[in-house]
């Protein structure tokens, strides 16, 4: 399965804007993927409510794991938007 860690960029974190983003292109996207903190459990990326819960902010590391034919294009959008600031969005 293949896997990234990113650091989060948008101020908000994994909150708000960002997770909405973030959850929509989960939902997009043809591979089913989990997030969580790099030392932590992992969520269930397109549960908005399971995101905004691990409470991640600006600066912190989370660990993308993505499994399907769309895994790589996958991790690729969410790795955009988490190390995109959120004005840019």
């Amino acid at each position: 399965m293949p896997e990234r860690v990113v650091t989060v960029v948008p101020e908000d974190g994994l909150h708000a804007r960002p997770a909405s983003k973030f959850v929509e292109a989960a939902g997009e996207a043809d591979a089913e993927i989990t997030v969580g903190r790099v030392d932590g459990d992992q969520v269930n990326a397109v549960s908005m409510v399971s995101v905004t819960r691990l409470d991640v902010e600006p600066g912190e590391e989370v660990r993308l794991i993505a499994e399907g034919d769309g895994a790589e294009a996958a991790l690729d959008e969410l790795e955009r938007i988490l190390t995109t600031p959120e004005d840019e969005l």
